[in-house]
C-alpha cells in the first residue's frame, strides 16, 4: 500500500519514510521539491504538495491509501519560536494549510490520516509531572497551540472509512546525517562551553514504528485519538560522555543536569498497541555510530 508522507525529507520525516520502506510500504514524498536521487534507501515517488491553504492538492492523494502529515513551516532550526516575526503566516500555513490537507485526504478517499504533533501541545506543567494523554493542555507557545488546534481539527474529521490519529512527539534524535547533535559535538570537541541541559528524547526509528502502529492497528482503537511518543531522559553529559571516550578528548564535560525537573511523557497508551522503544541500547548504538562517522 502507498503512503503519502508530507515533509518526508525533514529531520523527522526521513526516519518515518525509512521505517515505512523497511516494512515494505511504497512511499510518496509530498513537498515543494522532489528528494535528491538516492536520498532514501529505496526508491520513492514524489507528489507536489504545500501548506498554502489557497491551494487544493487533492490530486496528490490519488494513489495514497494512507497519509502521514509531518510537514511544518518554521524559521530554520526552530519549532518553538518558529514563527519568527510573522506569526500570521506561521499559523495560516501550519493550521489552515494543514487542515486543508486533512480535508483533501478525506475527500480523496484516503483511509487513514496520521498527524505528527508535539509535546508542546501540553504546555508547561510543574516539574516532575508525568504527562498522559488525559493531562490538561495549556500551550504557552504559538507552536504548541497550533499543533493542538490541528489535532482537534483532525479528530473532528474522523469518520468510518477515515481513521485519524495524532502522535505527540518529544525531542527526536537518531543516526541520520545531518544530525541535530552535530553542532553540540563540534562545540564540545572544539572546547567551546556547553550548558547543562536535560530533556526527553525518542529515536527517529521509534517514531517510524509508532507511525506503523497507527497504520496497522485496528481503526477503532486509534481513530480520533492522540498518543504520546517518548523514551529516554537525557542530558548533555549523557550525550557527550561517549563522544569524549570515542575521541579521547580531554575537554571538560558539562555538569549533569537535574532530570527530576523534567515532565516525562507516559507512553502506556501507545505501548498497549504493541509499540516498544529502543531505550538505552539504541541510544548507545546511535551515539557510537555518530561518534565514529564524519558529519555530512
Amino acid at each position: 500500500m502507498k503512503v503519502l508522507v508530507s515533509g518526508g525529507t525533514g529531520l523527522v520525516g526521513r526516519y518515518i519514510v525509512e521505517e515505512l520502506l523497511a516494512a515494505g510500504y511504497s512511499v510518496i514524498i509530498g513537498g515543494r521539491h522532489a528528494p535528491l536521487p538516492r536520498a532514501f534507501s529505496r526508491p520513492v515517488d514524489f507528489a507536489p504538495l504545500s501548506l498554502d491553504p489557497e491551494k487544493d492538492h487533492i490530486e496528490a492523494f490519488d494513489d495514497a491509501y494512507f497519509f502521514v502529515h509531518a510537514a511544518f513551516h518554521h524559521a530554520p532550526g526552530k519549532y518553538r519560536g518558529g514563527e519568527g516575526d510573522d506569526p500570521e503566516t506561521f499559523r495560516r500555513f501550519n493550521l489552515d494549510g494543514t487542515v486543508r490537507l486533512f480535508e483533501a485526504a478525506k475527500r480523496a478517499g484516503t483511509r487513514r490520516c496520521i498527524f505528527i504533533s508535539s509535546r508542546a501541545a501540553y504546555g508547561e506543567h510543574p516539574p516532575g509531572t508525568t504527562l498522559t494523554e488525559a493531562t490538561q493542555e495549556k500551550p504557552e507557545t504559538l507552536y504548541g497551540q497550533t499543533k493542538l488546534d490541528a489535532e482537534r481539527s483532525l479528530a473532528h474529521l474522523a469518520a468510518p472509512g477515515f481513521a485519524t490519529a495524532s502522535l505527540r512527539l518529544t525531542g527526536v534524535y537518531g543516526n541520520l546525517r545531518p544530525n541535530k547533535w552535530d553542532k553540540l559535538f563540534g562545540d564540545y570537541l572544539s572546547g567551546r562551553p556547553i550548558p547543562a541541559r536535560a530533556g526527553t528524547e525518542v529515536h527517529g526509528q521509534d517514531v517510524g514504528k509508532a507511525v506503523r502502529v497507527m497504520l496497522e492497528a485496528d481503526a477503532g482503537r486509534i481513530s480520533g485519538e492522540t498518543f504520546n511518543v517518548s523514551d529516554l531522559a537525557l542530558d548533555t553529559w549523557d550525550i557527550l560522555e561517549p563522544i569524549r571516550w570515542e575521541h579521547d578528548c580531554a575537554n571538560r564535560l558539562p555538569v549533569a543536569a537535574d532530570k527530576s525537573l523534567l515532565t516525562p511523557m507516559d507512553t502506556t497508551k501507545l505501548q498497549a498497541l504493541g509499540w516498544q522503544p529502543g531505550g538505552l541500547p539504541l541510544f548507545e548504538e546511535t551515539i557510537h555510530a555518530l561518534a565514529t562517522q564524519p558529519a555530512a
